[in-house]
């Protein structure tokens, strides 16, 4: 998995720089309100073929967060 493309998707989606995420970056701190977290998490389901499920989408509030259950879900 590239982290990367994680980061770039989210400042897509928020229309932001993405020189501006690191992995403790909240997205509350970002301005992502419900949402723009629905249209992230979309948007790396599709990225990286997966799905997030109810648990692990409503407990995400960094961006390491997505990028550890990215990690877990890609290894399996």
């Amino acid at each position: 998995m590239d982290e990367t493309v994680v980061m770039q998707i989210i400042a897509d989606q928020l229309h932001i720089s993405v020189d501006s995420l690191r992995e403790e970056t909240s997205f509350k701190d970002i301005g992502a309100d419900s949402l723009d977290l629905f249209q992230i998490i979309s948007a790396l389901e599709e990225a990286y073929d997966i799905e997030f499920d109810n648990d692990a989408a409503e407990n995400m509030k960094t961006i390491g967060d997505a990028l550890d259950y990215i990690r877990r879900v890609v290894e399996k």
